[in-house]
């Protein structure tokens, strides 16, 4: 198994593992692993706090709570003054629209990952978020048609 860094070991990587790919009670994951529910919970709040561990949250259903459209939009900047680039983030920052955020290479600066109602959030989103920002050159907006793999989970 390799060795990701000498602050955790083998039990910790198990522990990672099953976090990650299943919704689960310390109790359970205690019978899992072979070790007792205080043990368990004791490694896991050590990986918390050494950062290995962001938080744990349930992973909602977008389509059953009506954000049937999820699209990817890509955003090139025309100027990439620190202040404008700020705005930009900081707008994409607080709109809850936005489930990710990447500042990548290429012929555009970032790809936002948005989850929507339908059309019309679309169409507002774009006109009443993005197009006001003054820095902005660019969009270009890919709706997904069906969703064949999507995970948080890494390759422990």
């Amino acid at each position: 198994m390799k060795q990701y860094s000498d602050e955790i070991d083998a039990q910790d990587l198990i522990i990672l593992r099953e976090l990650q790919s299943n919704t689960i009670t310390n109790v359970e994951l205690a019978r899992r692993i072979n070790l007792s529910a205080p043990a368990t919970h004791a490694r896991v709040k050590r990986l918390e706090a050494l950062g290995y561990l962001k938080h744990t949250k349930a992973i909602l259903d977008r389509e059953k709570l009506g954000f049937e459209l999820l699209c990817f939009i890509t955003v090139a900047l025309q100027m990439h003054k620190p202040d404008e680039v700020a705005r930009f983030r900081e707008t994409v920052i607080n709109a809850p629209e936005v489930l990710e955020c990447h500042h990548v290479t290429g012929d555009y600066d970032y790809i936002l990952k948005v989850a929507l109602r339908g059309r019309q959030d679309l169409q507002r989103f774009l006109m009443d978020v993005l197009t006001p920002i003054e820095a902005v050159a660019r969009l270009h907006t890919r709706v997904v048609l069906d969703e064949v793999k999507s995970t948080t989970a890494l390759p422990l």
